[in-house]
């Protein structure tokens, strides 16, 4: 009346990742009886399942074991970034955020802002998390610069012409630039104008901005005649 006693071949509860494949190590009976295997695992869904292991001794007496397979998903979702990395923009210009994706099709959160008036490197990051509570964050980087140099204008006419020997006194010029706003304190202006010898002169104005964008040279002519 004594039931045929099954030995597990391996552990009694296995752990394995969701994607992966299963190879049951099976069972044996103490009398050699044959063992009958019952129950799937299916790799593919996470969850708990069940493989039950019978056997019938030559009496009709019957015994029964099982393993636990755990199927679990431990692996962060990947997050592609789509568009560039680093991406580079223009003070003052609009910012559209390519976004980014996940490899199961889970939502992405995206956080950050860009303030593109201001020049700055700013972070804009990606957060998904998907049915297992894994956890996966990407980021971009964006630089906001200013490329585009001040513009110089001359004050009064480009041509100036003065007698011999009087006072040349220069109208100067005006400086504005896209990001720092009024650079005209900021002009360098190179005069080698000599009044008292005849012969034509030229004044030249320059400036450079904080990110260090060179305005275009401006000149005014100063002809020098008796």
């Amino acid at each position: 009346t004594t039931g045929p006693v099954i030995q597990l071949v391996g552990a009694s509860t296995v752990t394995i990742e969701v994607g992966s494949t299963y190879t049951d190590a099976g069972a044996t009976s103490d009398g050699g009886e044959t063992i009958i295997t019952t129950g799937t695992v299916d790799t593919s869904t996470p969850g708990i399942y069940t493989i039950t292991y019978s056997a019938t001794d030559a009496s009709g007496n019957q015994a029964t074991a099982t393993r636990t397979v755990n199927v679990v998903d431990t692996t962060d979702p990947a997050i592609t970034v789509l568009g560039n990395n680093p991406e580079t923009v223009e003070v003052g210009s609009t910012y559209n955020d390519a976004g980014a994706t996940s490899d199961g099709g889970e939502t992405v959160t995206t956080t950050g802002t860009v303030n593109t008036n201001i020049v700055d490197v700013y972070t804009i990051t990606y957060t998904v998390t998907d049915v297992s509570g894994n956890q996966a964050t990407a980021t971009r980087t964006v630089n906001v610069v200013d490329t585009t140099g001040p513009v110089i204008q001359l004050v009064g006419a480009s041509t100036v012409t003065i007698e011999v020997g009087t006072a040349y006194v220069d109208a100067g010029a005006t400086a504005v630039d896209n990001y720092d706003g009024d650079l005209t304190s900021s002009i360098i202006t190179t005069n080698n104008v000599d009044s008292n010898t005849i012969g034509t002169y030229s004044v030249t104005y320059d400036v450079m901005d904080a990110s260090g964008n060179q305005a275009v040279q401006e000149s005014r002519t100063v002809s020098v005649t008796t």
